[in-house]
């Protein structure tokens, strides 16, 4: 059997908040992993094939019309049309003490059959579970179980088959038919049965008042989306937020750049955390989450974290045969042990910009910002492997060392606006030191340009960061050359930016890659704020042609041949449409509220 190569823009997300599926144009669950979005996956076709798990629901001989997310939800309705009639199928993640998976269809016209099969695999895609039937009234319990965790499927019997369970189900308009998938730790008994049409109307209504409370201003509907996504990737319990729902999705087709993002990076978080904050909807559960994380050994700071806050496990290859044949496929993450010189700069001004939309500083809060930059006074003059996670040798990125100037600028401000102690003199004198180290070396006066790294000739996109952290004005001459040497060198033919150039070998990876969502992006804000508004929004318009039809956004994606890469979806590629949108707005160039 081969791999799966169905387009990744070809999928769905659902999500519960506490972990993520991935639903198929076609009706199948490739990707799903309970209790939590990090969990080995019980459906990892998306990895391999559907010998690796998959729960298929379509409709004979049928074709879909049309699928649309009920409107601000993760509730996913899709149409279907055959020669002989049409139905519709409401896929949903439900939202309480367990985790449910519900997929129903309705008959709407004529008759249809419903074909179902259904493929558990446990350990990602790699254990095959002990099976049991047990009849409950008019439908059948299937009891699937492995180790520590169970997955019970309540509706219609579907019958045995080697290894998977299947079966076709006739339908005339008016009729309904249910499975709800709930898994369990397998020491328990089943749940009770749920009520999927009840469940299905809590799920949708749940959405859409969190919409109704934070988003009624927001009128431009990718914007709407993006932020729903952001809220679909952080944990409800925890706080914590996912960089994506997936793992190992290739950065260029066969490749070997693929890792797993289902893990809170504090960079990706902080950035969350402003524009979620940006909307009402507070910082205070992530801050929360932040002093969880860090508790007892603020010196010893990661880069990511789990979703409760614990340490990352070390990274590790899953015998799968990988998305379109593309390995290794990976599980965990030893980026975590990078030293990344900006974090702790995009946490500081995170945490700032929570505290002026006025979620007040508690004993403990400003005692682990304080713990924060002692931790980057001690790395001060440390290299390290920069925003991108370089695998080859650390270096003194402009960037980073930019995002530390951040960091003890933002230490200042917190003393000399709002009163809060620490050692201030010190801080102000990194500050000062490293404007002045940045200015001599991240700058090159032969090639007009910021550079990557000290020592290079290189440019790297996110150096488009330095006018939005306030190093400098976005209409500086310096900051001009930079973007001028960033489209003679980043830029594709249409305009659409790459990280960096693979080929100068900093990263220490074989391969290449394709334009970086966000970086394109970025380059809307830049061209936005130094005047340039009309390029700005024609690009931020053909951008918005990279969302799939339900406005979903990978990490990367490739213009010519119009199709999503890397992991998705991706919260750096959401952030960037909403900041871009945001700079549109303030430039007069987009209605956003």
């Amino acid at each position: 059997m081969g791999t799966v190569t169905t387009p990744i823009e070809d999928y769905a997300l659902l999500s519960d908040r506490r972990t993520a599926a991935l639903v198929a144009t076609t009706g199948e669950v490739d990707w799903y992993c309970p209790p939590r979005f990090d969990a080995d996956a019980v459906f990892a076709a998306l990895l391999g094939n559907a010998d690796n798990g998959r729960w298929s629901l379509r409709i004979a001989g049928g074709e879909v019309i049309s699928r649309e997310y009920v409107e601000d939800s993760f509730v996913l309705r899709t149409r279907w049309h055959t020669p002989g009639g049409e139905a519709i199928v409401t896929d949903c993640l439900a939202r309480g003490e367990h985790h449910s998976m519900i997929r129903r269809v309705e008959c709407v016209q004529g008759s249809v059959d419903v074909v179902q099969d259904v493929r558990f695999r446990f350990d990602t895609g790699t254990s095959r579970p002990w099976l049991q039937r047990v009849p409950e009234g008019a439908s059948t319990l299937l009891l699937a179980t492995s180790g520590g965790t169970s997955l019970t499927l309540r509706g219609p019997a579907l019958t045995a088959g080697h290894e998977r369970h299947y079966g076709t189900f006739a339908m005339t308009a008016g009729d309904r038919l249910a499975w709800v998938l709930t898994c369990h730790p397998s020491y328990e008994s089943s749940p009770d049965p749920l009520d999927a049409d009840s469940e299905i109307t809590l799920v949708t209504q749940q959405w859409q008042d969190w919409a109704q409370n934070y988003l009624q201003e927001c009128a431009l509907t990718p914007v709407r989306r993006s932020l729903l996504v952001l809220r679909a990737l952080t944990h409800e319990l925890t706080g914590g937020v996912v960089a994506a729902a997936t793992t190992s999705l290739p950065e260029t087709p066969g490749g070997t750049r693929n890792w797993d993002y289902r893990y809170a990076w504090l960079r990706d978080s902080a950035l969350t955390i402003e524009v979620m904050a940006d909307h009402g909807d507070g910082g205070l559960a992530w801050r929360t989450w932040l002093l969880r994380a860090i508790a007892g050994d603020p010196h010893r700071l990661h880069i990511m974290y789990t979703i409760d806050g614990s340490r990352v496990a070390a990274e590790r290859e899953v015998d799968l045969p990988g998305y379109g044949g593309a390995r290794p496929v990976r599980v965990g993450n030893d980026a975590a042990e990078q030293y990344q010189g900006d974090v702790v700069g995009e946490v500081m001004m995170a945490l700032a910009h929570v505290r002026e939309l006025g979620v007040k500083e508690t004993r403990h809060s400003w005692s682990l910002q304080r713990q924060l930059l002692d931790f980057q006074r001690r790395h001060c003059d440390d290299r390290g492997h920069g925003i991108w996670e370089m695998r080859g040798e650390p270096q003194f990125f402009t960037h980073s060392r930019v995002l530390t100037w951040a960091a003890f600028a933002q230490g200042v401000r917190a003393v000399e606006e709002h009163g809060l102690a620490g050692p201030v003199e010190a801080w102000r004198e990194l500050r000062d030191r490293l404007r002045q180290e940045i200015d001599n070396h991240g700058y090159d006066a032969e090639i007009g340009s910021f550079v990557q790294a000290y020592g290079s000739q290189e440019v790297d996109a996110s150096l488009l960061v330095l006018p939005l952290v306030g190093y400098l004005p976005a209409d500086d001459p310096r900051m001009l050359g930079t973007v001028a040497r960033i489209e003679a060198d980043l830029a594709t033919e249409d305009g659409f930016l790459r990280r960096y150039r693979t080929t100068a070998g900093l990263d220490g990876l074989p391969g290449e890659e394709y334009p970086f969502v966000i970086c394109s992006f970025w380059l809307v804000q830049q061209y936005a704020a130094s005047g340039r508004v009309v390029e700005a929004r024609t690009l931020f318009d053909r951008l918005l042609t990279w969302c799939n039809d339900l406005g979903l956004l990978a990490e990367e994606y490739d213009p010519v041949g119009r199709r999503m890469m890397s992991n998705y979806p991706q919260a750096f590629s959401h952030l960037g449409l909403i900041r871009a949108a945001q700079s549109l707005h303030k430039a007069g160039s987009l209605r956003l509220y």
